[in-house]
């Protein structure tokens, strides 16, 4: 098993995620969070089947601009984005099927 892919402190602009063609699954969260790391097999899980699609860690916390943007208070948070608009959210996902229902929106 591999360790899981550590949130990147570096964060798009809006206007840069706001631009970018296709789906994008947008991910804010922390490394040192709990919920975060108990969630990594379940998003690892309901991402598999979607090999290129676009996914984006983004470490999140006080003074984050882009998280406080999408309005994100509780982590994990994931936000499906579909040619820069948002079109489904998922917080705190407890199972990999969580996530596959949202996908229904891409």
């Amino acid at each position: 098993m591999t360790s899981p892919t550590p949130y990147s402190p570096k964060a798009p602009s809006r206007a840069e995620l706001d631009s970018l063609p296709g789906a994008t699954v947008v991910e804010f969260g922390t490394d040192w969070c709990g919920y975060c790391q108990g969630a990594q097999a379940s998003i690892r899980q309901a991402l598999a089947p979607h090999a290129g699609l676009r996914h984006l860690k983004i470490e999140d916390g006080p003074g984050r601009p882009l998280g406080r943007s999408f309005k994100v208070k509780l982590w994990p948070t994931l936000v499906l984005m579909r040619d820069g608009a948002e079109v489904a959210r998922v917080v705190r996902p407890r199972s990999a099927e969580d996530i596959e229902d949202a996908f229904a929106s891409l």
